[in-house]
């Protein structure tokens, strides 16, 4: 599968997933239409299907656009309020892009109905807000037990597992880090290579299982009242 990310907003990735075999083509969280069709329509390729992880705008404002100008069909979470959506996705449930299989995971915590999509053979997973590099998504419904837990279960993915994260916040994410770890000397020197590569315009992501693993403060918390009192230090940080 070939995974392009479509800039939006101020800080949004949406992604495009394209399948040269089949010639089928998904987006995961079309926040804004325009941008995501202008790309498919750029690389000659056709949107046969939305994915979402959870129900907040700046993820599905674009998918009645995209499903009426394309007929794309529109997964996501059974639990949440998904504009134009066909297919209610549950724990355990699959979609599927040509050959390639990706399993729903429940994590809740940033919203109650929040999923991933697990791309197991292909090492990839489709996580939202879930996880970010570094950092993980503010608990606007679920609780810190729900998101320590939620975390706990993607990394224990496969170390090589490439993480696409539906924002760029790697770089405050990443000072923050420091704050809460001044002695992770893979965290500070981490934060140097981001920083490099944002002057010169480029994308953090993907991340993975085991950059996370080391880095990210919220994963590395062991207890739910430390991921709790971290993510209440996060809330409130300033750099």
């Amino acid at each position: 599968m070939q995974v392009i990310a479509v800039p939006a907003f101020n800080d949004n990735y949406l992604w495009l997933v394209h399948d040269e075999p089949s010639g089928e083509t998904a987006v995961v969280d079309p926040g804004d239409a325009g941008a995501v069709l202008a790309e498919a329509e750029r690389r000659g390729w056709t949107i046969t299907q939305v994915w979402n992880t959870h129900w907040h705008p700046d993820h599905v404002g674009g998918n009645l656009a995209v499903k009426e100008t394309t007929g794309a069909r529109i997964s996501g979470p059974a639990g949440e309020s998904i504009p134009g959506r066909d297919v209610a996705l549950s724990e355990g449930d699959e979609v599927r892009l040509g050959q390639h299989i990706g399993r729903v995971l429940a994590v809740p915590g940033h919203t109650l109905g929040h999923i991933a999509l697990i791309f197991e053979k292909e090492r990839m997973a489709f996580v939202g807000d879930t996880l970010f590099a570094m950092g993980c998504g503010r608990l606007f419904e679920g609780t810190p037990q729900q998101m320590y837990g939620s975390l706990q279960r993607l990394v224990s993915l496969p170390d090589d597992t490439r993480l696409y994260c539906a924002h760029e916040y790697t770089l405050s994410n990443g000072v923050f880090a420091v704050h809460a770890e001044p002695e992770n000397g893979a965290t500070a020197r981490r934060v140097s290579e981001v920083k490099r590569l944002r002057e010169e315009g480029k994308i953090t992501l993907p991340t993975t299982v085991a950059q996370e693993r080391e880095t990210n403060p919220f994963v590395r918390a062991t207890n739910e009242q430390e991921f709790a009192r971290l993510r209440k230090a996060k809330d409130s940080f300033r750099s």
